[in-house]
């Protein structure tokens, strides 16, 4: 870029360094480097892993630090409780330490129950197909099956997955070596042993989840996760595990009366959580039952105050569980809200029907793809239904068949 005209002939020394050029040489922000975390590309947020790489694709990459990610159960508690699991489990892999409060379970048969890493560093492949030759009857079978000009359009990709790795996979059906899981340092917040005394005043929150708002902001404060304080050479994240919150075993009747006595006592202490974990770095996962409330208007204003909220939708129990046409899934889920962060407008999922299933090591969240008419069932109705119409189509073509020869 050309100097200023009026600039031109004096000495260099007279001129101001930032009118020397409009170029600048771009630095690089320092970031805080921890382990097991990542900025993300979209709004510079620090992002961890929940531990399920398709809910990380869901969430624009992960979870970003300092924000909650809301679960509504299903009816039987068994998927939301696994991806509670998956979050702590990718936890304790990046030594992150962790924080576990529970009514109903003891905090230490949960990390019981977390699932084992797989450690080698090798992603599940699906298997590479063989080639086949054309002449295969199969091919042949293929080809039948679809319209001409179908057969050369791309196959629907279902997977949710990043070009990028981020995380760590597990195996559903083996738990974390002791090993490993006594590596990690855990903070416990069990509520019977905690007892709490029903508070007689107007508090808008009650004793249970005031007790542990305060535990949480102990350790926070104590462990040195709070930005306030100086930041030392080495810092951690704080995973924050909070199981089936609104339930009556927290003392709270949100799920029990259609009109609750404390019908804000749980928005109170989100506030308050959120509020706790912006200035620290600290990220939460907290399961709800929605089913069981029936206030759907306050259920609103329970997703508004977190930032990510998904909803679990199992068939168990259901009509769908034996409809074949949901036969490779185990249910839907749903994308109640994204958060907006150091942006305008927030990234929206590029496909809004879901499902998951439950494979027998993984567990994994795709676009739902409803198979064609093409099963043995819908084959059978219609040639069932073909058969008929050909029997009266040929009785009454007997009838007139001699009135059309003479016409022609």
């Amino acid at each position: 870029m050309a100097a200023p005209v009026n600039s031109v002939g004096k000495p260099s020394a007279e001129r101001p360094p930032f009118n020397s050029t409009s170029f600048q040489k771009k630095t690089r922000s320092k970031l805080i480097s921890i382990p097991g975390t990542r900025p993300s590309v979209q709004n510079g947020q620090l992002l961890v892993s929940t531990g399920v790489t398709s809910l990380d694709y869901l969430l624009g990459g992960g979870l970003a630090v300092g924000t909650v990610l809301l679960i509504e159960e299903d009816r039987f508690d068994s998927y939301s409780r696994m991806i509670l699991k998956y979050f702590l489990a990718e936890g304790v892999v990046c030594r992150h330490e962790l924080f576990v409060a529970s009514a109903q379970d003891n905090p230490d048969d949960i990390l019981q129950e977390l699932p084992a890493p797989i450690l080698d560093d090798v992603a599940i492949h699906k298997p590479v197909e063989q080639p086949r030759l054309s002449c295969e009857p199969q091919d042949n079978l293929d080809a039948m099956k679809i319209a001409w000009r179908y057969q050369n359009l791309p196959k629907v990709q279902s997977a949710l997955a990043s070009s990028s790795r981020f995380g760590h996979y597990y195996d559903v059906s083996k738990t974390m070596e002791p090993e490993i899981r006594q590596a990690a340092k855990c903070h416990r917040f069990y509520l019977p042993e905690h007892p709490t005394q029903s508070s007689t005043t107007n508090s808008r929150m009650i004793e249970s989840y005031s007790a542990l708002l305060k535990s949480l902001q102990e350790v926070i404060h104590r462990e040195g996760f709070d930005l306030s304080t100086p930041m030392s050479m080495s810092r951690n994240i704080l995973r924050v595990g909070l199981h089936s919150l609104g339930s009556a075993l927290w003392n709270d009747d949100l799920s029990c009366h259609d009109d609750p006595m404390h019908s804000h006592a749980l928005t109170t202490f989100l506030y308050g959580l959120r509020a706790l974990l912006r200035s620290s770095l600290s990220v939460a996962v907290v399961t709800v039952p929605s089913h069981l409330i029936q206030d759907r208007a306050l259920m609103g204003n329970i997703t508004r105050l977190c930032d990510n909220a998904i909803a679990l939708e199992s068939f168990k129990g259901s009509e769908r569980e034996t409809n074949p046409l949901y036969k490779d899934y185990h249910g839907l889920l749903h994308v109640r809200q994204v958060p907006y962060l150091n942006c305008l407008a927030s990234q929206l999922p590029d496909h809004k029907d879901l499902a998951f299933k439950l494979k027998r090591k993984q567990f994994s969240i795709e676009r739902l793809h409803l198979p064609p008419d093409l099963s043995e069932t819908v084959s059978r109705v219609s040639r069932g239904e073909l058969a008929g119409a050909a029997a009266v189509a040929s009785a009454c073509g007997s009838g007139t068949s001699g009135n059309k020869h003479l016409d022609f």
